[in-house]
């Protein structure tokens, strides 16, 4: 167990707004390589209520510190360290923590919406104070494991961090990335994990009683010993066949009679049906010819489908979460309900698709959940996304002339201004 050195209560130092700025300006300093600069160190400061919001911070040690109820919005904290720090209620929406040493600190009521904790460091942690005969003493009361309950942690990238032991009872972890997560013995009771990707993720002797797990990605994590009592996991996605397994279906001779129908205009060949089947034993679509395919409420999760053509596919209910469908053809396709969360869309085609001088069919997102996707430079011209989710997904450079957006959730959406 790590341990970090105290300082005596009595001479914890309390920091101003203007103590606060003057140390990020140096520090800011050191990392453009400019005189004067010096590595911001905040160790058992306090810092209640203040602003440390777009700064760049990146390694700055604030161990032992007290930030309650501070803004951190948007805040570059890559490789910094908050060894037992006090965040209670601090605000670190779209911060960057990547790698940051969160061992043994107090997250409780703070809100990491959108952050970045990638390969952070949430384990357990102690405070210890000096000792003239035995060097660091541990103050056994202020041993602690990472205290997250009620953090709100929607949507962010927790990919590869460590959680093992934390603390996190009513956290929300909605839509948020834990991909390769360690969470071994984590106290996640009553969490809110629903569409979280869970992909790979230990969550050994973990405790989920009581969790939302709906819709949920629980491919390939360990769950030895774990505990779901009263835990809703409608529509959560594991190891085992969603619908109907790519296994029992002659699919070669499926796909093979379906790209022989599309060559040759229905001349040869035969359309196919994938309704309800799990395609993910494919591993990759790539540059496949699918037009007109029907696999409504099919699963095509984490597929590689770059470039795949799927005009005017009929891909109702259809889970395409994390898939690869950079430059895809999905003009006119039917995707109304359809789950494209954390899938990579750039440069894809989801215009209107021409059926006949003067008709267009356009493609149809009603009601999908498009959240963390990435739809730079793609056409989505006409596009009907009433009703969709677009959470913190990216718009950068897209073609949204004639899109609709009616009721359309914007929140965190990027280069969708000035687009009604």
């Amino acid at each position: 167990m790590a341990v970090a050195a105290a300082a005596p209560s009595a001479s914890r130092r309390r920091l101003t707004q203007q103590d606060v700025d003057l140390i990020c300006a140096k520090h800011d300093r050191l990392f453009t390589a400019r005189m004067g600069g010096a590595r911001a160190v905040f160790t058992f400061c306090e810092l209640i209520g203040l602003d440390l919001s777009g700064r760049n911070l990146s390694d700055a040690d604030f161990t032992g510190a007290v930030l309650e109820n501070c803004r951190l919005i948007g805040t570059r904290l890559d490789n910094a360290s908050f060894f037992g720090a006090d965040m209670q209620g601090s605000n670190f929406r779209d911060a960057s923590l990547r790698r940051a040493d969160l061992r043994g600190s107090c997250l409780r009521g703070a809100n990491l919406t959108g952050a970045d904790l990638f390969e952070a460091d949430l384990r357990e942690g102690a405070i210890a104070s000096p000792d003239r005969e035995k060097g660091l003493r541990i103050l056994e009361h202020e041993t602690r494991s990472g205290d997250a309950r009620g953090a709100i942690l929607a949507g962010a990238n927790l990919e590869r961090s460590r959680l093992s032991g934390i603390v996190a009872v009513k956290a929300d972890f909605s839509d948020a990335i834990l991909k390769d997560a360690k969470l071994v013995r984590a106290n996640l009771k009553q969490v809110n994990l629903n569409g979280a990707n869970l992909a790979g993720a230990d969550l050994s002797g973990a405790d989920l009683a009581g969790a939302d797990l709906r819709d949920a990605v629980l491919v390939g994590a360990k769950t030895f010993a774990w505990n779901v009592d009263n835990a809703d996991m409608a529509g959560a996605l594991t190891d085992a066949p969603a619908g109907k397994a790519l296994q029992d279906l002659p699919y070669e001779d499926m796909l093979r009679d379906h790209a022989r129908w599309c060559e040759t205009g229905g001349a040869a060949g035969k359309p196919s049906i994938f309704d309800r089947a799990d395609l993910r034993g494919l591993e990759s679509a790539r540059g496949m010819n699918l037009t007109a395919l029907s696999a409504k409420s099919a699963v095509f999760y984490g597929l590689d489908m770059e470039g795949v053509q799927l005009q005017g596919a009929q891909l109702e209910g259809a889970d395409l979460r994390h898939c690869n469908l950079r430059r895809a053809d999905l003009r006119g396709a039917r995707l109304a309900g359809a789950k494209l969360s954390g899938s990579d869309l750039r440069d894809a085609q989801l215009g209107p698709l021409l059926l006949a001088p003067e008709r267009l069919l356009p493609a149809d997102l009603t009601g999908a959940q498009l959240k963390g996707a990435d739809f730079a430079r793609a056409d989505l011209s006409r596009a009907n996304l009433t009703g969709a989710d677009l959470s913190r997904a990216n718009f950068t450079g897209a073609q949204t002339k004639g899109a609709i957006l009616t009721a359309a959730v914007r929140e965190a959406t990027r280069g969708l201004d000035g687009v009604v």
